[in-house]
């Protein structure tokens, strides 16, 4: 299929119609030309897209779509059916990975200090560039990522948020060596990061509302599992708040030991309390943001996972039924991580 003909073909996707509550269908299925790559692009033909809290967020409104009818989705995993004149390190029918950060300035000081993810610049799939919810899609060769094939897709997809957005927070936290970290909220990033704070050597332990996520924490070896206003058995070293729940952040700090750090792994955050600075920061406690993540955690992340036996909890949801599975994750009905089946 040469590309003069693709700009006349059309493919399907979700897109964002007016954003609200996810009851009053936000989402809207559309048909779009497949697009034409420019000199630094991919275009990939999408195979899985992960369903990410921060796609209900953009349905939703509590991020804003930076265009109309915009396509969410940044766990794409797919096949490159087309590169352009530039792209350097992909060949057609490469499995590939696109994630959220799509695009820096390359030039301010910040990306000069390998801080690219505070690029006042940085655009975003699925939020500033059309994401994968959708049969094909473009991305920046620079921004994709090489996948080897040892992982089935669906497995793949949701370490390219959840998993990286993980690891950096893990990062964040200053976890140390052998230390005890506590995890607030039990979704698809913090199954994945728990696995791997536990394979560096770490006791877990696993704060969520949702009894059927305490059951799943446990079976991956957190050391104990309970309610996530209740109070961890022991002092953490240091905590990851993956609940949008800012109530939540002086219970953290709280429970946190002398010199320990939160990190909060959200995109969104509801409003935090007022907090008790003798009981919640003295002791040279830290409260710490995550703002998404540079190439170099993502290459680290995939690299560092290869070889571990990480288990993803997948829940398959075909392509027609996205707007089910945003449903689905704003009532806490998925444990794990949801995926859609999008094509082969």
């Amino acid at each position: 299929m040469d590309i003069g003909r693709r700009t006349a073909l059309e493919t399907s996707a979700w897109a964002v119609g007016t954003p609200g509550p996810i009851g009053s269908a936000p989402l809207r299925r559309i048909r779009r030309e497949i697009p034409e790559p420019g000199p630094q692009d991919l275009l990939v033909q999408v195979s899985v897209c992960g369903v990410c809290r921060t796609d209900l967020h953009l349905a939703e409104g509590d991020l804003p779509p930076r265009a109309p009818q915009r396509v969410p989705g940044h766990e794409v995993v797919g096949r490159v059916l087309a590169a352009g004149s530039s792209v350097r390190g992909f060949a057609i029918g490469d499995r590939v990975g696109a994630a959220w950060l799509a695009c820096t300035c390359g030039t301010c000081r910040y990306c000069r200090a390998d801080r690219e993810n505070l690029c006042p610049d940085s655009r975003y799939l699925g939020w500033d560039l059309d994401g994968g919810y959708a049969g094909h899609l473009l991305v920046d060769a620079r921004y994709a990522y090489p996948l080897p094939g040892d992982r089935p897709d669906e497995e793949a997809a949701p370490l390219l948020c959840a998993g990286i957005i993980g690891y950096r927070a893990l990062q964040r936290a200053e976890l140390p060596q052998g230390g005890r970290l506590g995890v607030y909220g039990f979704g698809a990033s913090a199954h994945l990061t728990a696995q791997l704070a536990l394979a560096r050597g770490a006791t877990v332990h696993v704060l969520t509302r949702s009894a059927e996520a305490q059951r799943l924490a446990l079976d991956l070896g957190a050391v104990s599992a309970g309610p996530a206003d209740a109070a961890p058995p022991e002092p953490l070293d240091a905590a990851i708040l993956f609940a949008p729940v800012g109530d939540l952040v002086p219970v953290a700090l709280a429970a946190l030991d002398r010199g320990g750090t939160l990190a909060v792994a959200g995109i969104h955050l509801s409003d935090i309390p007022a907090l008790d600075y003798d009981r919640e920061l003295f002791q040279e406690r830290t409260l710490r943001s995550v703002t998404a993540n540079t190439r170099a955690d993502g290459r680290d992340y995939l690299a560092e996972v290869a070889g571990l036996p990480l288990r993803v909890q997948v829940n398959r949801y075909p392509m027609d039924r996205a707007d089910q599975a945003l449903a689905d994750l704003a009532a806490d009905r998925v444990t794990g991580v949801a995926v859609l089946t999008i094509g082969q």
